[in-house]
């Protein structure tokens, strides 16, 4: 087997299922479609909210007719992922990329016009293999019949495409109420998001995804009572009643009611497997008191979980800080260590691996990680400075999940297994050197994926997380520079280094971060020229 094939099948292998465990792997099955917010035509306000419930609305028709479809909370999910924006329109090549990213066969585009009482929408099929677009699709009604509009669209739009299992049907509520949800979602303000939803659930008490909307407004504000409250108002009997009981148990877990957590989610493994209730239940273990902690340990818990899921980073991470609070040193260095290379801007997983490898007595490497750690964040300088006894880390960095049935959108491991042809660093300097020419021509998208594949390979890659920085800041991605540029600092203490970092930091007007940036290549090299053009556009001290 060749080397990095080996590397992350033999890591893959130490993940077993308790022997107890009813683990089943979870669906892998990709999205048919992605309805992306559509288009407003016209200058009429109620385009504002039309944009999303055509996305929404859309989605749930195509499920209804059995052509999956992603459902809201997951593009946005996807989209934060990917770091497109949610709410602005979206040129043709970037809906596609996402697609490509997430595997869906077609994105739906489209847009929507009000004439007086007058509802227009028009819509296309884009085919992500090819980027070939359907023939337009336009459907006009009154507005107050907006649901059969959209039915229509999304028929047309169906037709010819395979057919799975169709969702159970639900009622169409009243639009004045949908109108109510929809604003409570794109509202940016709590209060005022509360406001639309509770208005929302005026008007139609038996629109429960409001409820569920609530709980993620309660959450936000950790007014966890409030956030248990609105979701136990869901009846067992809904299609939402099991997302509803694994939030009440998010909630419950928050308010340290570790028992009832602990039910609830015993009662939703039992009936469908998941990698986010296995991982909660792994929290509730590790933070409720060892008299009152029954059953599995928490490391069986997050095991399991990616034996169902996957190596997620957050996954891994739990695991890897379970085995450090058991003291089991070489298992939480093994998984930290996987959980920094998939995501290498983990300042929590790089502090944790830092504490566990200098208890292990490898001082050097471990100081390396705790030092990247305070650069990522300066949280853990400030915690460093606190604590008298050597080796401690903070309490509670276990991560609560707060999504069922994550899907699969990051498929970056598997296609390294996959590509695992050469060594690991031959491999790592392939796709580098392939992210460099993508970036030099632009091609963004291309640079990400093969510069990310080679810092899965080679962590600490300094020219790669340069790289990486360049083409985020390209894209405004300024904090994500930031992270990168910073990675390749201390990976490689380069004066180009530093000068893109201050350049980011320019962008996001942090002038005095600049100029520290700037003074310290000055200091190696008192004329160069880039440090002091880039210093002439700070402001005076």
């Amino acid at each position: 087997m060749r080397p990095a094939a080996a590397f992350v099948m033999a890591f893959a292998s130490c993940f077993v299922l308790h022997p107890g465990a009813d683990v089943r792997a979870q669906s892998t099955t990709r999205p048919a479609l992605i309805v992306v917010p559509f288009d407003s035509a016209g200058r009429d306000p109620r385009g504002y909210w039309l944009r999303e419930a055509s996305a929404v609305i859309l989605s749930d028709d195509f499920a209804s007719l059995g052509v999956p479809a992603m459902p809201r909370d997951e593009r946005l999910r996807a989209f934060d992922s990917l770091r497109v924006p949610a709410s602005a329109p979206l040129s043709h090549a970037t809906v596609i990329r996402v697609g490509q990213i997430v595997g869906a066969m077609r994105v739906i585009v489209g847009s929507c016009a009000v004439a007086g009482e007058t509802l227009t929408i028009r819509a296309r099929s884009i085919l992500i293999d090819n980027g070939q677009i359907s023939a337009e699709v336009v459907e006009t009604g009154p507005l107050a019949n907006l649901f059969d509009v959209y039915a229509r669209v999304a028929r047309r739009l169906a037709e010819g495409l395979p057919r799975e299992a169709v969702a159970e049907p639900t009622s169409d509520p009243p639009v004045a109420a949908f109108e109510q949800y929809i604003k409570g979602l794109l509202a940016e303000a709590p209060a005022m998001k509360i406001s639309f939803l509770r208005e929302a659930l005026r008007l139609s008490p038996a629109l429960q995804r409001a409820r569920l909307a609530l709980w993620d407004v309660y959450n936000e504000l950790g007014e966890h009572q409030n956030a248990l409250a609105a979701v136990r108002q869901i009846p067992a009997t809904h299609t939402l009643a099991r997302k509803a009981a694994f939030l009440s148990s998010v909630s419950l877990i928050q308010l340290e009611r570790h028992q009832e957590a602990f039910d609830t989610l015993t009662d939703l493994s039992r009936a469908s497997v998941d990698g986010s209730v296995l991982n909660n239940l792994g929290v509730v273990q590790l933070r409720r008191p060892a008299a009152g902690s029954t059953g599995r340990r928490a490391v069986t818990y997050f095991n399991d979980a990616i034996a169902v899921e996957g190596g997620d980073s957050d996954l891994l991470f739990n695991l890897g800080y379970a085995h450090w609070l058991d003291r089991d040193l070489p298992n939480a260095i093994q998984a930290l260590r996987e959980a920094v290379r998939r995501r290498p801007t983990d300042d929590a997983a790089h502090y944790v691996l830092g504490v566990a490898l200098q208890m292990s007595g490898n001082a050097g490497e471990g100081a390396r990680e705790r030092e990247l750690a305070r650069r990522l964040s300066s949280e853990y300088a400030e915690w460093d400075k606190g604590q008298p006894a050597p080796n401690t880390v903070p309490k509670g960095l276990e991560r609560v999940r707060t999504d069922l049935a994550v899907p699969a959108f990051r498929r970056l491991e598997t296609e390294i297994v996959a590509a695992g042809q050469r060594s690991q660093q031959e491999l790592a300097a392939f796709h580098v050197d392939a992210g460099r020419r993508a970036y030099l021509t632009e091609r963004d998208d291309e640079a990400i994926a093969s510069l990310r594949r080679a810092v899965y390979l080679s962590p600490y890659d300094a020219e790669a997380h340069l790289l990486l920085g360049r083409v985020y800041l390209r894209g405004g991605r300024h904090q994500e520079a930031v992270d990168e540029f910073t990675i390749s600092i201390w990976s490689r203490d380069t004066v180009t280094a530093r000068l893109a970092l201050a350049e980011a930091y320019i962008q996001t007007q942090n002038a005095a971060g600049a100029r520290s940036e700037l003074q310290t290549v000055l200091g190696r090299d008192p004329s160069n020229p880039d440090a002091r053009r880039l210093l002439g556009r700070l402001p005076p001290e």
